[in-house]
């Protein structure tokens, strides 16, 4: 076995040196070339090109094979309503965080992780829905959030419900026969009853606001304390064949603010009884059993043409068709 590191032995030369008396043979003299000489490249020697790409195999084994372009990935079918719920229910998370886990996005356990806060709220709203029949997890969740009771959350989305009810109500009802009554009351400057919870008032109206009447001598009265509204002379005629409740009559009744509380809010009630008699008890304890003229979104026309009276909504503690 050769060393490759060890030097080549420098090239033997020969020296011929001619004696006087005749030939003599070569003797052998080692020469060590130059060090400038080794080091220098030569000046003809050719730069060195860099070397193409081997279109071969690979050093480290066989080239692979051709697998042509990527082929389309196929989308994945939306997940059904069922799946998200067993899956929101295994993993007792929101629907949103199961779903996302059925389109391949976030996982419910790494979400639970991230949030761990909110998860243990709906870990408590998982074990209130399964403790409470007929509640839907987005229930569960407010109960647990506002710290209420089951039959307190139900009552107040019940007014909720209600509300939006009375405002889709107020909204499909026409205004113009009633506005138009108060404004020939204005224009006309006829001397009107304003019936109060507890006191009537006469005056002359110049002026309605959304809630308040304004009056000539005795300036703004709100509308929510007015019963009745109506002219001197009608009340006048009308006041002794009145029916009244002797409790409501020395203390009537509060008027709610909200109209969700109120017993009298939605006048799409009164719409097929037009024209027929009605009976209603007013919060002051006066019964009045009057044909019904007209309807409006907050109030109704009762009585005949010439003789009308005013009265709202929120006044009324009930009504009912007259036998």
């Amino acid at each position: 076995m050769t060393d490759r590191n060890k030097k080549p032995p420098p090239p033997q030369v020969q020296v011929i040196r001619k004696p006087a008396g005749g030939p003599v043979s070569p003797t052998p003299v080692a020469v060590r070339p130059s060090t400038s000489a080794l080091a220098a490249p030569s000046l003809t020697a050719k730069p060195s090109s860099p070397r193409p790409p081997s279109s071969g195999p690979r050093p480290g084994g066989a080239r692979p094979p051709f697998r042509g372009p990527p082929r389309p990935s196929t989308p994945r079918p939306p997940p059904t309503a069922e799946a998200i719920a067993i899956l929101a229910r295994k993993e007792r998370v929101p629907n949103r965080i199961a779903k996302g886990e059925l389109e391949g996005k976030m996982k419910c356990r790494i979400w639970k992780k991230l949030h761990a806060e909110e998860a243990k709220r709906f870990d408590q709203a998982w074990t209130l829905l399964e403790a409470t029949p007929g509640l839907d997890l987005a229930d569960a969740f407010g109960i647990v959030q506002s710290g209420m009771s089951v039959d307190e959350f139900k009552a107040r989305r019940a007014r909720a419900k209600r509300r939006e009810a009375i405002k889709e109500a107020r909204s499909t009802v026409a205004a113009e026969t009633i506005d138009a009554f108060v404004d020939a009351r204005i224009a006309d400057k006829s001397e009107l009853a304003l019936v109060m919870g507890e006191r009537t008032v006469l005056d002359v109206l110049t002026a309605v606001a959304p809630v308040s009447f304004t009056g000539e001598r005795t300036g703004q009265h709100e509308k929510l304390h007015v019963v009745v509204l109506t002219r001197k002379t009608t009340w006048d005629a009308l006041l002794p064949k009145l029916e009244r409740e002797p409790k409501l009559s020395q203390k009537p009744a509060s008027v709610a603010r909200q109209p969700a509380r109120r017993p009298v809010s939605d006048p799409r009630g009164f719409l097929p009884h037009l024209g027929k008699q009605v009976t209603i008890q007013l919060r002051n304890g006066v019964k009045l059993e009057q044909p019904l003229l007209a309807v409006g979104p907050f109030d109704v026309l009762l009585g005949a043409e010439g003789d009308e009276l005013f009265v709202p909504l929120h006044a009324m503690l009930s009504w009912a068709p007259s036998p």
